[in-house]
């Protein structure tokens, strides 16, 4: 998901822009042989083609837990870190500052392209809940690796079978799996609904037994030349990413702009707390936008 906009120029400017509804563009392109699906806030609909003198400083890259050998690969982990340099590459200024939004192990695909395009003009990295490091080491990967390294191929039956039932059965089932939730998400119940593809599925748990095998070691030389783009968001009761993971990077990098949640939001935040982690994203990007 791409957002674009010209730095505010004073707080009651950011309050006003705020305010204003944002063109919201969507489409389908082919990058890397994956169809890929992008949504784009602003009025912008073309950043590498458009001329105009109007056309934004600042880009939003928005990398979440993302579920799509080399390109032949695109759905591995490493080809999911070539998607998304490639798409830049060929859809982005390379005069745009950017930053980067990343949630899970999109934060892992986010410190790999910094690491392999050092030419990035990233102005901000944030990283929510990072899954950077020991992902089978961690209480929910101790887990879940068995299921997904050597067992993940009898799950495609039963989805195959519940492919066929009513899209409005589908979304009953997705409501009864999040009733212990106080809020949810209406967005969160549409995207849920695709998992009753076996295709999805498939890609999913392909894409998460990789991680399991090689997200592995944390990359603290790229964070060490980055450290001061970076911003990391631990939880508290993560399973993915515990909190002894945030205790050791924090003395690692004691300068560093590390954090751990206050507020008990889970790492799958998405499903309840959006509107939350985004008010405080825009917070902590306060200082940054206004230097432009």
């Amino acid at each position: 998901m791409l957002g674009v906009g010209e730095p505010a120029k004073g707080e009651a400017n950011m309050r006003s822009v705020s305010e204003e509804p944002v063109p919201l563009h969507e489409e389908f392109i082919y990058c890397c042989g994956a169809a890929t699906h992008v949504l784009k806030c602003g009025p912008w609909k073309d950043l590498s083609k458009d001329e105009s003198k109007n056309l934004p400083r600042l880009l939003f890259m928005i990398i979440p837990d993302t579920d799509i050998k080399e390109l032949e690969d695109v759905f591995g982990l490493n080809g999911q870190v070539e998607h998304k340099l490639n798409f830049l590459k060929k859809n982005v200024s390379k005069d745009i500052k950017l930053v980067l939004i990343a949630h899970s192990i999109g934060c892992y695909i986010t410190l790999e392209m910094m690491k392999r395009a050092s030419e990035l003009q990233v102005l901000r990295s944030v990283l929510l809940f990072p899954t950077i490091e020991r992902m089978a080491q961690s209480p929910q990967g101790k887990l879940m690796t068995p299921l997904l390294c050597k067992l993940r191929y009898i799950l495609y039956m039963p989805v195959y079978l519940l492919s066929f039932l009513p899209e409005g059965v589908k979304a009953s089932l997705v409501r009864f799996a999040l009733r212990g939730m106080k809020t949810c998400d209406e967005s969160s119940i549409t995207t849920s609904v695709n998992l009753f593809s076996v295709d999805c599925i498939a890609n999913i748990l392909y894409m998460a037994s990789q991680e399991m095998m090689k997200v592995v070691e944390r990359d603290s030389t790229t964070i060490k030349q980055n450290l001061k783009k970076l911003i990391f968001y631990y939880g508290t009761g993560d399973s993915w990413c515990p909190q002894h993971y945030y205790d050791e990077i924090k003395m690692d990098f004691p300068d560093g702009d590390i954090r751990l949640c206050e507020k008990g939001l889970r790492h799958a935040f998405v499903l309840d707390a959006s509107k939350e982690m985004a008010a405080m994203i825009t917070d902590w990007l306060q200082d940054d936008l206004t230097k432009l």
